[in-house]
């Protein structure tokens, strides 16, 4: 499961860790955020229809289906099974209609499980990169106002050896190289499996960020467990 995550680096890092040649150069006007939530705004990354260029984008987290009578639906589909998302009806449109995104994080979070209070971790690239978490995305016509919007879900799998630790699914992260290849179609279900147990790194943070309103970059910082909450079982740090 991935239910907050950090992006704090900025397009334009996220632009050349991904790769000029095949990107827009025309960043947005992203803020850098240490705690988003589901159905806040966030930047991902897709292909322009009238350009082919991968293209930064805001939109909404938790996906709505064009279908869905409100955005109250996006709530619940922040998430979504990879082994499942093409016959699960909130997510098969979007994947039959090949369209995908890429959401880069330099972090996401997870908390510690059977500590009290909750206790976040933030998991990162043991490199420093950012992560490249493969996502879906699709469009909802409001009609009370006719305006649409876009939202997007991230993919989930099976946990690594790293990650069982914590929980029993994690976001799907793509290899180094492979954000164009998903976004293009031209790798498929087989990308959608867990990374590497030793490419991954994690910490404990402040329990600030269990509250989804409380921003700031020492969201993100290392804390000390003797001033947190113990983990109900030793972690991998």
């Amino acid at each position: 499961m991935c239910a907050r995550f950090a992006q704090h680096s900025g397009p334009s890092r996220y632009l050349e860790q991904f790769g000029r040649g095949w990107m827009d150069a025309t960043l947005p006007n992203a803020p850098a955020r240490f705690n988003i939530a589901p159905t806040q705004d966030a930047l991902v990354v897709r292909v322009s229809p009238e350009t082919g260029l991968g293209t930064f984008s805001l939109l909404r987290w938790g996906l709505v289906p064009s279908w869905a009578k409100d955005l109250k639906f996006g709530a619940r589909t922040i998430n979504a099974r990879s082994e499942t998302v093409a016959e699960t009806p909130a997510f098969r449109g979007a994947w039959k209609a090949g369209r995908r995104c890429v959401v880069p994080a330099d972090a996401f979070y997870e908390w510690a499980p059977g500590a009290i209070p909750k206790q976040p971790y933030a998991i990162a690239r043991a490199d420093g990169a950012a992560l490249a978490l493969a996502g879906l995305w699709d469009g909802w016509k409001d009609p009370a106002t006719g305006t649409w919007l876009r939202t997007f879900t991230i993919l989930t799998c099976g946990p690594n050896p790293f990650m069982v630790q914590m929980h029993d699914r994690m976001p799907v992260i793509l290899p180094p190289g492979a954000a164009e290849p998903w976004l293009r179609g031209e790798i498929g279900a087989e990308a959608l499996v867990p990374y590497g147990a030793d490419d991954l790194t994690l910490w404990p943070v402040t329990t600030r960020l269990n509250a989804p309103r409380n921003e700031g970059e020492d969201l993100i910082a290392p804390v000390s467990l003797t001033a947190a909450a113990p983990p109900a079982a030793p972690l991998l740090i």
